[in-house]
């Protein structure tokens, strides 16, 4: 059913099973709902538009690949156990030339995740490339990036005092700068590993 959901559980329920279902994340509800008011060829480029790539699907009634935007940046994180040892990097979406990584002693994939949209939305803000799209496949971090507060149960101590401190400068961040780069979910389902992936699965 059209609408707007404020959890990706929400709205893949909605679009699970419907081949060419069309969907998009925003940074706030007002700019859900003015292009929900507008419809969908007002926010997403048509199958076959700039952007290049394959118009194959991945799994049945998945989303084509012709609706990536090759034009963006791609971020993932990767841990060795959970928690573990953490990294996460940004690339270009198109390339998979490396743009940013960074490395912890101990993380979370999650905790990982959010620091790396962090990261490319601070990145990109400073480059002047604040319309550029940022694909994640974490729904978990776009929620902690949309509520600006991330809710994890890693332990705070000496091995983990650098991490929370980059966490709270992201949260920070968060609430003292506005962007317009869309943050996108990766559809790993039909599109395979987001370019930015360890290939360690």
């Amino acid at each position: 059913m059209p609408g707007i959901y404020d959890e990706w559980p929400k709205a893949q329920e909605q679009i699970k099973g419907y081949q060419g279902a069309l969907y998009k994340s925003f940074t706030s509800r007002k700019d859900a709902e003015q292009a929900l008011a507008k419809g969908p060829a007002s926010y997403l480029r048509p199958a076959g538009g700039a952007g290049g790539g394959s118009s194959k699907k991945g799994k049945k009634g998945g989303t084509p690949r012709s609706q990536i935007l090759w034009k963006s940046l791609s971020v993932d994180a990767a841990c060795s156990g959970n928690p573990g040892p953490m990294e996460y990097q940004g690339v270009d979406t198109r390339s998979k030339d490396r743009i940013f990584h960074q490395a912890f002693e101990l993380g979370t994939n999650n905790i990982g995740e959010f620091l790396a949209i962090i990261h490319g939305l601070a990145l990109l803000k400073k480059q002047g490339l604040d319309t550029l799209p940022i694909y994640t496949d974490s729904a978990t971090a776009m929620v902690w990036v949309r509520n600006k507060k991330v809710k994890t149960k890693l332990v705070r101590d000496s091995r983990t005092e650098q991490l929370y401190e980059l966490i709270e400068r992201g949260e920070a961040w968060l609430k003292q700068n506005s962007y317009s780069n869309p943050i996108l979910k990766w559809d790993t389902d039909s599109w395979g590993e987001i370019p930015a992936d360890f290939g360690r699965k």
